[in-house]
């Protein structure tokens, strides 16, 4: 952070009251200078502004992000005064904004509150209990060893493209009971819709993706999650069964993506997961954890809205203006260390209260992150970085810890035989 300038506050610590914007200052979330260095700004936003950072989501669209974790769970078990329905903040936020197709209302879990929450919620859980981990494990290491067979004679490839974000969407695929064709022409318009490049049209066209599924689970039943929400009896629309689908899509495919990518950047870079005493490197579970705690790929998120102005550590939060978890920021927290939390209880990259990231969804994303790392590793051991680490490029964006690619070397191996 040093050399770089910073926006002048003249917010009085221990002020009563204060408007979260009285600074005159937000700090642009969606800048490439953040996306470089969050830590840093991290630790200048705590020495700035305490708790509670004015922030910019997008040019001109201020918002709140919580960076102290007691604060942090306050807020998020709280539901009453900080709910998720952003329907009054979506009305009046600037027209084509392209954060809003990942922040507007829908009839699923993660953009409502109160008893269709509790509902949607309900669904989401039983039809993810069907989900078998050790089918899951046997799908995630095929895919893989296909993967890894397109590029393994290249001795060279960009494993966010040809490894990562394919492992991750065919296997949501197979989860949600996707068809091949149909998953292909679904992952570019997603793709498009996280990245903020969709058009006026990706919605619509994602829509009747979702809805091309549904009629071919209707169809065909199987043993899969959208078989599991259509005949659920909670009975849900085929709108509601859309939403449902989507929220999963999102929740499945770009935190993966991101824990995965991340991981394999800290194993490649990081002297303590090439080799320890033993001349063995630590389990990737290690790893992950790690990255979970410093670089949770969801860094900035579980987004409220609260109806009402509210006074939090001394700052007033305008109503139906979005207040952000910042996990990552919260997990580094100085104070935390001196705070007891039970174990179980101590990461806030899977969410908390009522918003939670489900405990079958977070078996899941670990397992396929895991499961990831291991293959790809065992294939190919020799893997180094065909970059500088000082000059990493992630992906600028609010919410995510998101890389733009993970270019590396090896040397090439023949293809591995598939059982």
């Amino acid at each position: 952070m040093a050399g770089q300038s910073r926006p002048a506050s003249t917010r009085r610590r221990g002020s009563t009251d204060t408007p979260a914007d009285s600074t005159g200052s937000r700090i642009p979330l969606y800048s490439r200078e953040f996306a470089t260095d969050p830590h840093g700004f991290y630790q200048w936003m705590r020495r700035r502004f305490g708790t509670l950072v004015p922030i910019d989501l997008a040019p001109g669209v201020p918002a709140t992000l919580v960076v102290d974790d007691r604060t942090a769970r306050r807020i998020l078990d709280d539901p009453s005064r900080f709910p998720s329905d952003p329907r009054v903040w979506q009305q009046k936020a600037p027209a084509g904004l392209p954060i809003v197709p990942m922040m507007q209302w829908r009839p699923n879990p993660l953009r409502t509150h109160g008893p269709d929450h509790d509902r949607y919620r309900a669904v989401t859980v039983d039809a993810l209990a069907g989900v078998d981990p050790n089918s899951l494990r046997t799908t995630v290491s095929r895919i893989a060893m296909d993967l890894i067979n397109e590029f393994c004679s290249d001795g060279a490839a960009d494993l966010l493209d040809r490894y990562v974000v394919p492992l991750v969407f065919r296997t949501m695929d197979n989860i949600l009971g996707c068809p091949p064709e149909l998953g292909d022409l679904l992952r570019l318009a997603l793709t498009e819709m996280t990245a903020g490049a969709a058009d006026d049209g990706s919605e619509p066209r994602i829509q009747q993706l979702l809805a091309e599924l549904i009629a071919c689970r209707r169809a065909e039943p199987g043993d899969d999650v959208t078989s599991r929400l259509i005949r659920h009896p909670a009975n849900l629309s085929d709108e509601e069964l859309v939403h449902q689908l989507l929220g999963l899509y999102w929740t499945g495919i770009e935190p993966p993506r991101n824990l995965i990518a991340n991981t394999l950047l800290l194993i490649l870079t990081d002297p303590r997961f090439t080799s320890n005493h033993t001349g063995f490197a630590p389990p990737a579970g290690a790893a992950l954890d790690e990255v979970l705690a410093s670089d949770p790929p969801l860094a900035n998120h579980t987004i409220s809205y609260p109806p009402c102005p509210v006074v939090v550590d001394d700052v007033l939060l305008p109503a139906d203006q979005p207040v952000l978890i910042g996990a990552a920021a919260c997990h580094s927290d100085p104070a935390r260390s001196s705070t007891p939390v039970p174990h179980e209880d101590r990461n806030l990259a899977w969410g908390r209260g009522p918003h939670a990231c489900p405990a079958q969804a977070r078996t899941i994303s670990r397992l396929l992150a895991e499961e990831a790392v291991d293959q790809l590793l065992d294939a190919l051991p020799d893997l180094t970085t065909a970059f500088d680490p000082d000059r990493t490029i992630w992906r600028p964006g609010p919410f995510h810890r998101a890389l733009i690619a993970l270019p590396v070397r090896f040397p090439p191996a023949p293809g591995m035989p598939l059982g």
